[in-house]
């Protein structure tokens, strides 16, 4: 999908998600998953957010 940003609202989004260690897709999807979510909008069937970090050791 392709977005048409303002470049200084790209850089500023841009450093936003560098400073809480996200992409710049991952820092979208958080602001509009929380938009959704306060506009009681976000549809029943949408995945949940993918957990931040390192995926968890898998079991031997």
């Amino acid at each position: 999908m392709l977005l048409r940003l303002d470049p200084a609202v790209h850089e500023a989004l841009a450093r936003w998600a560098a400073d809480e260690l996200r992409s710049t897709n991952a820092q979208i999807d958080y602001l509009l998953r929380r938009a959704l979510n306060e506009a009681g909008r976000m549809p029943g069937d949408a995945r949940p957010h993918p957990r931040r970090g390192r995926p968890p050791r898998a079991e031997d």
